[in-house]
C-alpha cells in the first residue's frame, strides 16, 4: 500500500515533489504501462496540481516507457484551452494526450447512494437517491494505474475540497453532480466549511467504499499557501486510503482557514481575471467571506473577467 506524507511549513521544493512522486510509483509495485492522471482544472491553477501532473508525465512516459493520459477532472466547468494547458502543465506535453470529460454523454452510472442514507446523514433534509456516475475512461480496464491530482482546501460544497471528490463530481455526471451541490445548499454552507464529516463528503465516502474498489485509484493531495504571490506547497499527502485525505484536512485547516477576533464591517475582493470568467465561480467571493463580515457589513466584489453567468450553456438557458 502505497502512504506518503510529507509536510514543511517553509514549503516542499520541486526536487523533494518529484523525488516524492517516484517514490510512489516504485511503490505501488505493480507494472505500469498505462496511466491515467486526473488532475483539476484551470480554476484550481494555484493548486500546484499542474506542477505534479508534468512531473508524473515525464516520470512515466520517460523511466517507465509508459503510455500516458491526462483528463482534467473538469466537472460542469469549461473545457481548458491549450493556452491554459501550456500554463498549468506546461507546454511540453503534447495535445494529443489530453481528453476532455463531458458529464453528460461520457459517463456510466456504477451505483446507487440510497435515499435512507442521504436522509440518515443529512438529519431528514434530503431523502432521495444519488446514482454514482463516472468517467468511462476511469473504468478502462487497459489502465494499470489512475492517480487523481489536487487540492484540499475548505469549500462550499464538501466542507473540504478534493480526494474522493476529484472522482465522482469532478469526473461524475449529472445526477451526483446536481444532488450532491443542493444537498450542500439544503445543509448549509456555514455547517460545513472547512469541515471533513460533512453530509456531502459521507456521500462520497459511501461511493467510494461501495462503487470505486475495481478502479486502481491513488490520490495526490496538496495543501498550499500563497507567499509573495507565489505558491507555495506545504503539504504533500499520496495514498489510496482515507487516512492521507485525513492528514491533508488536518493541515489545510491550519494552513487555509483565518478566524478574526470580530467581523469585518467592509471586505474588497479581487478576483483573478484568468480564473474567474462567471458569475458561478465569482460567487465564491461570498462563500470564503459571508461568515467573517458583519451582519449589516459590506462585500465589494472588483470582477474584471466576469463575462457569463455559468459555464454550461444548457444550463445557463434556464
Amino acid at each position: 500500500m502505497v502512504e506518503i506524507i510529507r509536510k514543511d511549513d517553509a514549503g516542499i521544493n520541486d526536487e523533494a515533489l518529484k523525488a516524492s512522486l517516484a517514490e510512489s510509483l516504485s511503490k505501488y509495485g505493480k507494472p505500469l504501462n498505462k496511466v491515467l492522471l486526473l488532475p483539476p482544472d484551470f480554476t484550481r491553477n494555484h493548486s500546484y496540481a499542474g506542477r505534479l501532473t508534468n512531473m508524473y508525465y515525464h516520470l512515466l512516459a520517460g523511466k517507465y516507457n509508459c503510455q500516458v493520459d491526462i483528463m482534467p477532472a473538469l466537472g460542469t466547468h469549461l473545457p481548458m484551452s491549450d493556452e491554459e494547458l501550456d500554463e498549468m502543465f506546461g507546454a511540453d506535453i503534447p495535445k494529443d494526450r489530453y481528453f476532455v470529460h463531458d458529464w453528460r454523454n461520457d459517463i456510466e452510472t456504477i451505483g446507487q447512494v440510497p435515499g435512507s442514507y442521504v436522509s440518515e446523514v443529512s438529519d431528514g433534509l434530503i431523502d432521495y437517491s444519488i446514482e454514482v456516475q463516472v468517467n468511462r475512461r476511469l473504468l478502462d480496464k487497459s489502465y494499470d494505474l489512475v492517480i487523481s491530482i489536487g487540492q484540499v482546501v475548505p469549500h462550499e460544497v464538501v466542507g473540504m475540497a478534493n480526494y474522493t471528490k476529484n472522482v465522482v463530481v469532478g469526473c461524475g455526471g449529472v445526477d451526483m453532480i446536481n444532488k450532491s451541490h443542493m444537498l450542500g445548499a439544503v445543509y448549509g454552507m456555514e455547517r460545513m466549511m472547512g469541515r471533513d464529516n460533512t453530509p456531502v463528503r459521507k456521500v462520497f465516502d459511501y461511493a467510494e467504499e461501495h462503487f470505486l474498489k475495481d478502479i486502481p485509484l491513488m490520490y495526490v493531495l496538496t495543501v498550499t499557501t500563497q507567499a509573495a504571490g507565489q505558491t507555495c506547497v506545504n503539504g504533500l499527502f499520496i495514498g489510496n486510503n482515507r487516512r492521507v485525505f485525513e492528514e491533508a484536512v488536518a493541515l489545510s485547516q491550519e494552513k487555509n482557514l483565518i478566524f478574526v477576533d470580530e467581523p469585518f464591517k467592509k471586505v474588497v475582493v479581487y478576483l483573478d481575471p484568468s480564473e474567474f470568467k462567471s458569475t458561478w465561480l465569482g460567487n465564491k467571493s461570498v462563500y470564503r467571506t459571508r461568515m467573517a463580515i458583519a451582519d449589516d457589513g459590506d462585500l465589494i466584489v472588483l470582477a474584471p473577467g466576469v463575462r457569463m453567468f455559468g459555464e454550461d450553456a444548457d444550463n445557463d438557458k434556464f
